[in-house]
C-alpha cells in the first residue's frame, strides 16, 4: 500500500475510535465531526489503493462512494454522514448550537454508520 494511503486509514482509524470516546463525555457534535471525518479520510486512502490515483479534492462522501462503487446502503450512510463537516461545527450550518442539536442517539447513529462504513471498505481493502 502507499504510504499516503497506509497514513491516511491509519489517521481514520484513530478518529473513528476518538468519535466513540466522545460520546463518553458527551461531546455529541465531536462524535459527530469525527465519525465523518474517519469516514472521509477511509475514503480517501482506498481511492488510492483501489483506484490508484490522487482522490477528489471533496467533502462530499457520496461523491467518493460513488467512485468507489459503494453498494446504496453504504451510498446512504455516506450522504447522512456528509453533513457533518459543517453541521457539527458551524452554528450558522446548523441553525443553532450543534453542541445543543447533537444528542447521545445521534452520535451512536453517526458511529456506527462510519463502523459500517470501514466494515466495506476493509472488505474491498482486503484488510
Amino acid at each position: 500500500m502507499r504510504k499516503e494511503a497506509d497514513l491516511l486509514i491509519r489517521q481514520a482509524r484513530r478518529d473513528l475510535d476518538n468519535a466513540g470516546k466522545n460520546i463518553g463525555i458527551e461531546a455529541y457534535e465531536v462524535a459527530a465531526f469525527l465519525a465523518q471525518q474517519a469516514v472521509e479520510k477511509a475514503l480517501k486512502g482506498a481511492w488510492i489503493v483501489l483506484r490508484r490515483q490522487r482522490p477528489p479534492a471533496t467533502h462530499y462522501l457520496r461523491d467518493l462512494g460513488e467512485g468507489l462503487k459503494a453498494p446504496r446502503r453504504v451510498l446512504r450512510l455516506l450522504m447522512d454522514l456528509t453533513v457533518d463537516y459543517t453541521v457539527a461545527r458551524y452554528p450558522d450550518a446548523a441553525n443553532g448550537l450543534p453542541y445543543e442539536i447533537y444528542d447521545e442517539e445521534i452520535a451512536r447513529r453517526k458511529v456506527a454508520a462510519a463502523r459500517e462504513v470501514f466494515r466495506w471498505l476493509d472488505s474491498r481493502l482486503k484488510r
